[in-house]
């Protein structure tokens, strides 16, 4: 066969039909990953049949040349990378397939990579599974190219086998993207109902006001947390600064919201005058130490650090060595902690936050495994890893602060674990028999020299302070 037809039928068609997924794409097509693989599904049919009709007898193994050179690749790629496409080398994938460049290039843009396998395949494989087709009912003096088409399909399935093993292996610790939807990608619930600036908010009040109140816009310290303690210093805010609304859409964010990893290094900066959460992990102590910061750790509420199941677990309990185990990765089924014959998907939270630095207390000198991750699309098409939220399947453990789970983002289809025979029960972390009770704090920087802070932590930690703690949902300091 002459070479034009080759590259028109392997090259200006497939660019062609790339061309039309784009074209699709601007007109609002929003199943892009769906609409590629129609086209070029389409497009491999009509094609591939065309082909056919006018090949030069003996070159019919021709027709599953593409098929096997996107298969070899695919699975070369996929070992280069370990199955993650946000990989690097994905790049000189998508070169080796220049014909699909601008579909590959659009899908990228919206975030969906996975047309860098599917866009050839459906092409490639509705163009062989024609010409099979046609090869079968037209069997006279094809056998020399049969064997050469069997010999490729072998190629092909051996490719596509090595590469799914791969994403299979990989999907046992990389689950599906369930990035987070609020507070800027920050946030894994929706903060709005405790902002101060929200008309009709969540925030509990002092029946008679505040005594504490801080009039100059200028001296308000700047507020920010982990995700778990938004309410409560939100509440703070909302009680002690004058006029705290007006002044967050007109002049400064005194009350602000960046989560536990980021709003230490605003702390550590200057930027925030008063961070609220868990202790901070080691990482976090060092950065401080290293920035020649000494921090100040306030105690204001205290909290229950909880691990929680699906209600269809029978186990209702895990003492401490347990959860050592299982979190090692020492214990894998959930037969070997008094349940059901399953194995054990443990989530865990990212590194330096305040959940995930006291899982690491917890551990002590107990290596933590690896914990599950997922693909998470970032603007412009780049994907990156991320440690995976927590999803609610019947043989999932996963741990956070009791307010958090119970409260903010409470979910009647979890079920909190006791420790050691204890549940985290109000009683139980007030008096601090459960095991895993943990204190609120508001950490600020020695050098702070801002004058309201030392009187608005006092302020914290009395009958007021204390009583709206106790109102959004923690234990406060001395429960009388």
């Amino acid at each position: 066969m002459k070479v034009a037809k080759l590259f028109m039928y392997f090259g200006l068609i497939p660019f062609s039909l790339s061309l039309l997924v784009v074209i699709s794409m601007m007109a609002g097509v929003h199943f892009i990953l769906y609409s590629s693989i129609a086209v070029f599904s389409i497009g491999g049919l009509v094609f591939g049949y065309r082909w056919f009709k006018h090949r030069v007898q003996g070159q019919e193994f021709l027709a599953f040349v593409p098929l096997a050179y996107t298969a070899v690749l695919w699975a070369i790629f996929m070992w280069i990378s370990g199955g993650f496409y946000g990989h690097d080398s994905w790049v000189i994938y998508g070169i080796l397939h220049l014909p699909y460049a601008p579909g590959f290039f659009m899908s990228a843009f919206a975030g969906e990579l996975k047309t860098l396998f599917w866009a050839p395949i459906a092409y490639g494989g509705a163009f062989s599974i024609t010409c099979t087709i046609l090869m079968l009912k037209n069997r006279t003096g094809l056998l020399p190219a049969a064997k050469k088409a069997v010999t490729l399909l072998a190629i092909i399935g051996i490719s596509l086998s090595a590469g799914t093993y791969i994403h299979a292996e990989r999907s046992k610790n990389v689950l599906p993207t369930y990035g987070y939807e609020h507070g800027g990608g920050y946030s894994s619930t929706d903060l709005t109902p405790y902002e101060v600036t929200t008309p009709n908010h969540k925030l509990p009040t002092l029946k008679d006001g505040s005594t504490f109140i801080i009039e100059n816009s200028d001296e308000m310290p700047v507020l920010d947390g982990a995700e778990a303690a938004f309410p409560v210093y939100s509440a703070f805010a909302n009680a002690v600064y004058n006029n705290v609304s007006s002044v967050m859409t007109s002049e400064k964010e005194v009350v602000s919201f960046t989560n536990t990893i980021y709003a230490y290094e605003r702390l550590l900066s200057g930027e925030v005058d008063i961070y609220f959460g868990a202790e901070p992990s080691k990482e976090q102590q060092m950065m401080a130490e290293k920035a020649g910061k000494e921090l100040v750790m306030t105690p204001i509420g205290k909290e229950a650090f909880v691990f929680f199941v699906h209600p269809d677990n029978p186990v209702e309990n895990l003492d401490v060595e347990q959860i050592q185990k299982i979190y090692s990765g020492e214990i894998k089924n959930w037969e070997d902690a008094g349940g059901k014959e399953e194995e054990i998907m443990p989530f865990q939270r990212p590194k330096n936050s305040g959940s995930q630095t006291l899982l690491e207390k917890i551990m002590g000198d107990t290596p933590i495994q690896k914990p599950l991750k997922e693909e998470v699309v970032q603007g412009m098409g780049g994907i990156i890893e991320q440690v995976a939220d927590y999803r609610n399947v019947e043989n999932a453990i996963g741990f956070s602060f009791r307010y958090f789970a119970t409260g903010m983002r409470k979910n009647g289809d979890i079920k909190l674990l006791g420790v050691n025979g204890i549940k985290p029960d109000h009683e139980n972390i007030s008096n601090e028999t459960y095991p895993f009770t943990a204190s609120l704090y508001a950490i600020t920087l020695k050098s702070n020299q801002n004058k309201q802070i030392e009187p608005f932590l006092h302020w914290m930690q009395g009958p007021e302070g204390q009583e709206l703690v106790e109102e959004v949902g923690y234990v406060k300091l001395t429960d009388q």
